[in-house]
């Protein structure tokens, strides 16, 4: 965390070439040594597998590799930064954008395994080993609300309680539409329009979209101001996590297309009601604090979602292009 770049300085980089010392330093870094990894760079090797997806056995044993302990991380300096260095208003940003993850990685935990049911054999491994990492998650946002924000209870639901008032529409809209699809997959887990259906709103939407968009805000404002290390790597680490799992459902998803072309349709009408709906909001996160503006976050916003559609294959139809031009989503967390 040497390097003191503005938060918004890839958006006019653009994509990076990562060398191979940098792949090696991004997957093999122990989780002390991921304090000194660029969250740019771990974007970036998001999508660098994304043209030729790895198969689910290799993403389960990058886990095995890559899996970290979350009661290794020390917030005592986190905490002495959130108090006596950060502004009220860094704070009420960062809390905001940060608490639609929160929410997120308990409800990815407890509703991803219905999507295990109708899958094989290979691709049941690498989502057990997802679950994993999202119970890892919950836990890193539990320990970094009650031990930097501050937040009191007796459980883990208590603080989620307590973090829910920050929590905006970006987040309840898909999550929302997640929990309605999960059911429908309980009652019908072989119906493969219903998993991509599934799969479109959680794995291309969520985590390659607001998951990764939200990482870049507050991980790049930590890294701008040299502030809650414990924070940087944990959520870098997380981040790390993210590769897999965004790599594992595209993965999926463009194999479903390839079986059958006409998934695309449920790829295009599932984004066509994710966006309807993202740009509905009741209350304004201010992101000036952090070192964004609402429209530096809507450029970010957007190419992550043409990144992956276009790094697997999969085009946008001309009425969501249109969509995109039009809609202005408020990006809240997720």
């Amino acid at each position: 965390m040497t390097e003191r770049k503005s938060p918004t300085a890839v958006l006019r980089e653009g994509p990076r070439a990562l060398s191979d010392d940098q792949v090696r330093e991004i997957e093999d870094s122990a989780l002390a040594e991921v304090l000194h990894v660029d969250i740019d760079d771990v974007i970036e090797y998001v999508h660098k597998d994304l043209k030729s997806l790895p198969d689910f056995t290799t993403l389960y044993r990058k886990y095995l590799k890559q899996r970290w302990d979350v009661y290794d991380l020390d917030f005592s300096q986190d905490a002495v930064d959130w108090r006596e260095k950060m502004t009220e208003e860094e704070r009420q940003s960062f809390i905001a954008v940060a608490s639609g993850f929160h929410h997120g990685e308990r409800q990815v935990e407890i509703e991803l395994p219905v999507f295990m049911i109708g899958a094989s054999e290979e691709e049941k491994l690498h989502i057990a080993a997802q679950i994993e990492d999202e119970a890892r998650h919950t836990v890193f946002f539990d320990r970094f609300y009650r031990e930097v924000v501050g937040l009191k209870g007796d459980d883990i639901m208590d603080i989620l309680d307590a973090s829910f008032p920050w929590v905006s529409e970006t987040f309840v809209a898909p999550f929302g539409l997640l929990a309605y699809q999960a059911d429908e997959l309980r009652l019908h887990p072989d119906d493969e329009r219903a998993r991509v259906r599934y799969g479109t709103t959680y794995f291309l939407w969520i985590e390659g979209v607001l998951a990764l968009s939200v990482m870049k805000v507050t991980l790049s404002y930590a890294r701008w101001r040299g502030f809650l290390p414990a924070y940087y790597t944990g959520f870098t680490a997380t981040c790390r996590d993210e590769s897999r799992h965004v790599q594992g459902g595209m993965r999926y998803l463009q194999d479903a297309v390839r079986k059958d072309p006409t998934m695309i349709n449920e790829i295009h009408d599932t984004l066509r009601t994710i966006l309807s709906v993202s740009g509905v909001v009741s209350r304004r996160v201010y992101y000036e604090p952090l070192g964004w503006t609402d429209e530096e976050v809507r450029v970010l916003f957007f190419q992550q979602l043409r990144r992956k559609l276009n790094d697997v294959g999969i085009g946008l139809s001309p009425d969501l292009e249109d969509l995109l031009q039009k809609v202005q989503p408020v990006l809240a967390g997720g």
